[in-house]
């Protein structure tokens, strides 16, 4: 008799975790189109994490998207500034005064053709600290570590460790010819299946553990 497989996790429990309801999976709960979560990523706030839409991504009118990866961890009060909090600085004042309606509104073009920095996008497997805030159009690498208070104001590599404000690549959790081998072994790609079997290798186990257990899953 072949023993029962493990069961893994459900994707789509938006409270993942019995007894606490300060931590919330993301994806079946983001309802905007412009909002891309993937599986297993969660947000944990004591306040209201399923206010995570409204409250943790600011000033998103579009249509700019944001993208973040799976298996992802943001700690409570995460910020993602969108490009819709962009004013002008070219001249004398940066008050956008059309926006408070009335006969200001006519001047609406001096509005249109904002910076844009596009979509910002988060990889996968990233860690995000207590309070950190990613600015428009930042493009943050999969494995990537956002210390507690950072303002990440620029693209952040894989495997990348930053903190401060602005913030700074202050090391990478591996070198370079390992991170290349993370990154084709791309375990978070694998089937639930293949995942649930190895756990413990994906927290614990060495990058030659990986590579075996991937192995396992072509085979």
């Amino acid at each position: 008799m072949s023993p029962v497989p493990a069961a893994p996790a459900d994707p789509t429990a938006v409270r993942p975790m019995p007894g606490q309801p300060r931590v919330v999976q993301l994806k079946p709960l983001v309802t905007s189109e412009l909002i891309e979560v993937g599986a297993y990523s969660y947000y944990d706030d004591p306040d209201d994490a399923t206010a995570f839409e409204t409250r943790n991504v600011l000033y998103h009118y579009g249509p700019e998207k944001l993208v973040i990866g799976k298996f992802c961890a943001l700690g409570t009060g995460v910020r993602f500034l969108m490009n819709g909090a962009n004013h002008r600085m070219d001249g004398p004042s940066t008050f956008p005064f059309p926006t408070m309606g009335g006969s200001w509104a006519d001047h609406f073009d001096l509005l249109t053709g904002l910076p844009n920095r596009g979509d910002t996008v988060v990889g996968n497997d990233v860690w995000f600290g207590y309070g950190s805030m990613v600015l428009p159009g930042v493009r943050i690498g999969h494995g990537a570590v956002i210390g507690a208070g950072a303002v990440v104001v620029g693209d952040v590599p894989d495997y990348g460790i930053v903190g401060g404000n602005p913030a700074r690549l202050i090391r990478t959790r591996h070198d370079d010819e390992t991170v290349a081998r993370l990154l084709a072994v791309a375990w978070w790609d694998w089937p639930i299946e293949l995942i649930t079997r190895h756990i413990r290798t994906i927290m614990s186990g060495s990058v030659e553990a990986l590579e075996a257990a991937a192995q396992e899953g072509t085979s």
